[in-house]
């Protein structure tokens, strides 16, 4: 079998996704833009069960999926979802003084997430998931 496409390219591919979360974001970098894709992934992980992050992962590209999971200590306690306010306030702390995300970083990179996903796959994915985790990627 042939090495699938979506690996072939997967850092063509990241690179791709976080020019448009940066631009959704309007942040300068792509450096401010990856620590806001990794606030965003890590405040959302920490809400579901290993099962539940797990097909989540799943429906992501191969970078985002590895960013997605690394780090990760599944034996933590799950936290819960709270209101937008919460959880933006959380992604904002997210490395301190090294974070510049917006107020909008979930819709951010939600909205770009978007578009660098099969959205068929991801729907059937967060199907899957709870009401919180879905409304979480509401743009």
């Amino acid at each position: 079998m042939t090495v699938p496409m979506e690996y072939r390219q997967a850092s063509r591919d990241f690179d791709a996704f976080l020019l448009d979360a940066r631009d959704a974001a309007m942040l300068q970098t792509t450096n401010q833009a990856f620590t806001m894709v990794e606030a965003v992934l890590t405040v959302f992980r920490r809400r579901l069960a290993v099962a539940d992050a797990l097909a989540f992962a799943d429906v992501l590209p191969p970078v985002l999926r590895a960013l997605f999971v690394s780090g990760w200590d599944a034996g933590a306690p799950i936290q819960p979802f709270a209101p937008r306010n919460v959880l933006t306030r959380e992604v904002l702390a997210f490395r301190g003084d090294h974070n510049v995300s917006p107020g909008t970083a979930i819709a951010d990179v939600a909205a770009a997430l978007g578009r660098h996903v099969d959205p068929t796959a991801f729907a059937r994915g967060l199907e899957r998931l709870p009401p919180a985790a879905r409304e979480f990627w509401r743009t």
